[in-house]
């Protein structure tokens, strides 16, 4: 039986963490649903209310999609009204994409749906356990961290 700090144990830690994290996603998703917007959208939008106004090379790069494909995506959420095109204060030929005060409310009204449905299955878990995922989840944010 391997140690319970050995190689074998670690990578049996992160298989369980990675599906955790995985299903927890998935379940935290089905709240994205009266946001209207399709996953890609949305993830796109994330990226930029979180990461001001972005080149759409830099969005393509962060979102894995190829530079038509991210222009695609941006039109459809300029015609929603919730990104814009601006110009680059230190270079007027690039253009920059910058969440609207709408994409914005969108964008935190989706948060606050997940972390309102996932309060609700914390609420139903013993305090001790609770306690326990308070104290781990430092821990996983130094792990996000390490990236």
């Amino acid at each position: 039986m391997p140690s319970s700090d050995g190689p074998a144990a670690t990578h049996e830690l992160a298989d369980r963490l990675h599906s955790a994290a995985i299903h927890l996603l998935r379940r935290l998703r089905r709240e994205d649903d009266a946001s209207g917007l399709p996953a890609p959208q949305l993830s796109a939008l994330s990226v930029i209310v979180f990461g001001g106004p972005i080149t759409l090379g830099a969005l393509a790069d962060a979102e894995q999609v190829r530079p038509p494909t991210i222009t695609r995506l941006v039109d459809r959420l300029e015609a929603a009204g919730l990104v814009n095109r601006v110009p680059d204060p230190a270079d007027r030929r690039i253009a920059r994409v910058a969440a609207t005060p709408k994409g914005v409310k969108l964008l935190h009204d989706g948060r606050r749906r997940r972390v309102a449905s996932l309060a609700i299955s914390l609420r139903e878990l013993p305090a001790k356990e609770r306690a326990d995922l308070a104290r781990a989840v430092p821990i996983l944010e130094k792990v996000v961290r390490a990236n």
